[in-house]
């Protein structure tokens, strides 16, 4: 059966209308086959490549079936990445905003007692790492015990990132009675072998290969020795002139050497790998996504978790060793039926890998044109241009969505003992608001943040100021990001 329209999928009207503002028109082939699945609380193993949309054809129905009433974790996203892990909450908390769904990413080299003091708050789907997950539950500060959902989202990368024991441990501690949802770009025997240990009478989707190749992605390659790949790269980037590119490289040191060397040379350039700090590579990424350079440098660890729709070029500068990297770093470009190019540069011994690429993806890589040196001195001129322009802003899906949403601060919390029905009880008094413009709640000891839905949040601002709650009159203003 195909469906045509998500209206079809029987979804509840508050996520049809964040699906809406979040720009998906009709469902992508693995949404139509996965979200009825879940929906009917089926064990899944799906086999499905990065750019499908496959994060919200796990997000929407767990979004659906979770109960706003419940304050403990009903679903765990398990992700290999900490990029992944913030993307793939985010995510949940856009399809699951109007239904105030609360969503809380979990992973390291982030104050392990922040996330702790979270966990107290209500939250219904816990998105991690597997460390920093399993983390939580030995020192009971994540209950499990309410868990319903499991997904382990990317799970060749989990297993290629030996995250194996881990994943199994958190899964020995889950519920028995609980529906299993497994997503992978490849189904491994070792994929097969996990899926069979801990799910019960899964269904096997597998989405048609040709249909995930429908991005319109050019694919090139040009053999490069590697002391002149810096001097080619420079030539390649002033031929295609790209409005946004991401640079693969293999190590952080490679990353670091480069972006030094681009950076001399005038480029608007920055990087991200696993040895920076995890506010500074999320800093970057923001930075990227605003528009402050065009030309971002990373290992593989950035190809999870970017999900921005204008980047127009994926340079392989180092051939990756993993056939499965080369899908997920390509996967950044040629998005939300934009097109896209990934150009790779091959030194004269690497054809083994190459050959491992092409026949992981089920084609010859074309040999790019030749570079002239008259052609790239022809374009000089405009690539110097562009590279002192402001590059345009990118788009994040969620974007017309959290326009509309304003986030209060009230200096009031559990200690003056205030509840999150008195904030709705309050506000949904207001002429012109109703409980439906209330968002997310947040109650800490002191302080509380209420989040105002739908362009409501001035006159909530302005009619609150001068309004009790539970007898009190809290200062209220804009929250601070």
């Amino acid at each position: 059966m195909c469906i045509v329209h998500f209206k079809e999928l029987n979804l509840d009207e508050k996520i049809l209308h964040a699906i809406e503002q979040l720009g998906y028109t009709e469902p992508t082939e693995v949404q139509q086959k996965v979200v009825p699945v879940v929906l009917g609380k089926q064990d899944v193993l799906v086999k499905s490549k990065t750019g499908s949309g496959k994060t919200a054809s796990f997000a929407i129905p767990l979004c659906q079936l979770v109960d706003w009433d419940e304050n403990k974790p009903q679903a765990l996203v398990l992700t290999p990445t900490r990029e992944l892990a913030v993307q793939v909450q985010e995510d949940i908390t856009n399809i699951g905003r109007y239904k105030r769904i609360k969503g809380l990413a979990l992973y390291g080299k982030s104050p392990f007692a922040k996330q702790k003091f979270a966990l107290k708050q209500k939250t219904h789907i816990v998105v991690g790492t597997p460390g920093r997950v399993l983390d939580h539950i030995e020192k009971a500060t994540l209950d499990v015990s309410k868990v319903e959902y499991l997904v382990i989202d990317e799970a060749d990368e989990m297993l290629n990132m030996g995250f194996l024991k881990q994943v199994e441990s958190i899964i020995k501690l889950l519920p028995n009675e609980r529906t299993t949802m497994l997503f992978s770009a490849t189904l491994s025997d070792r994929i097969k072998k996990l899926s069979s240990k801990y799910m019960k009478d899964a269904i096997s989707i597998e989405i048609d290969a040709a249909e995930e190749n429908a991005p319109d992605i050019e694919h090139l390659k040009y053999v490069v020795k590697d002391d002149q790949k810096l001097a080619f790269l420079e030539k390649l980037t002033i031929e295609e002139n790209p409005d946004s590119c991401i640079i693969f490289c293999r190590t952080k040191e490679r990353v670091d050497e480069l972006v030094d060397a681009l950076d001399k040379k005038g480029y608007t350039a920055d990087k991200i790998h696993g040895g920076m700090m995890q506010e500074d590579r999320f800093e970057v990424m923001d930075d990227f996504r605003k528009g402050d350079f065009r030309y971002l440098i990373a290992t593989d660890v950035a190809a999870r978790g970017i999900d921005i729709e204008d980047i127009t070029h994926v340079v392989h500068y180092d051939v990756p060793l993993e056939r499965e990297s080369y899908v997920h770093r390509t996967g950044r470009t040629g998005r939300a039926g934009r097109s896209g190019k990934s150009i790779m540069l091959v030194t004269p011994h690497e054809d083994k890998f190459v050959n491992a690429i092409e026949n992981f993806i089920g084609f010859e890589i074309t040999t790019g044109p030749e570079l002239s040196p008259t052609a790239v001195a022809k374009n000089r001129a405009e690539f110097d241009l562009k590279m002192q322009e402001h590059p345009e802003a990118k788009k994040s899906k969620g974007d017309q969505l959290n326009a509309n949403i304003t986030k209060l601060y009230f200096n009031g919390g559990k200690k003056k003992k205030i509840r999150a029905v008195d904030f709705v009880g309050t506000i949904a008094k207001i002429e012109g608001v109703s409980a439906d413009d209330i968002g997310i709640i947040t109650i800490q000891d002191n302080v509380s943040y209420v989040e105002i839905l739908n362009g409501k949040g001035s006159l909530v601002l302005k009619t609150m100021r001068n309004t009790t709650i539970k007898g009190k009159l809290l200062k209220v203003h804009i929250a601070i990001k």
